[in-house]
C-alpha cells in the first residue's frame, strides 16, 4: 500500500470499527430501555394506549397534557411544556418538581434506567 494513502485508510477502517461499535450500543441501549421501561413503567403506561397513564410513544416533542381523550390533571393540562430529554428525565426523578399537583406519583431513581428509558422513548416517533 502507497505510504501516502495509509494514514487514510487507517483512518477509514478505525471509523469502520466505531460504527460497527457504536450500532451494537445502540443496540444494546434500546433494548436496555425497552427492558427498564418494562419493567419500571408498563404499570401505568403502554406504548400505543393510555392505561392509569397516557400512551409514551411519541412523548419526546409532544406538548404536556396532549393526549387527545386521556384525563390529564389540571395541573399538566394547565403546563405549557413539551417533553424534552432533559425534562423528561427531571419528570421522572421528581414529577411534582416539574408539574405539582399532578397525578404522577412515581419516581425513578436510578439514573441508568431514566437514560436507558428516555433513549428507547426517543426512537418511538409519533
Amino acid at each position: 500500500m502507497n505510504a501516502k494513502r495509509m494514514p487514510v485508510f487507517l483512518f477509514l477502517a478505525s471509523t469502520a470499527v466505531f460504527t460497527v461499535l457504536s450500532a451494537n450500543d445502540v443496540t444494546t441501549d434500546a433494548g436496555a430501555g425497552r427492558a427498564a421501561l418494562e419493567k419500571r413503567c408498563t404499570g401505568c403506561h403502554a406504548l400505543d394506549r393510555d392505561k392509569e397513564g397516557p400512551r409514551l410513544a411519541g412523548v419526546l416533542g409532544r406538548k404536556a397534557g396532549s393526549v387527545a381523550g386521556f384525563p390529564y390533571s389540571d395541573a399538566v393540562k394547565k403546563f405549557a411544556i413539551v417533553w424534552i430529554e432533559a425534562l423528561l428525565d427531571k419528570w421522572l426523578t421528581d414529577p411534582e418538581s416539574v408539574i405539582p399537583d399532578s397525578d404522577m406519583a412515581f419516581r425513578l431513581n436510578n439514573a441508568d434506567d431514566r437514560a436507558a428509558i428516555i433513549a428507547f422513548l426517543k426512537g418511538t416517533g409519533r
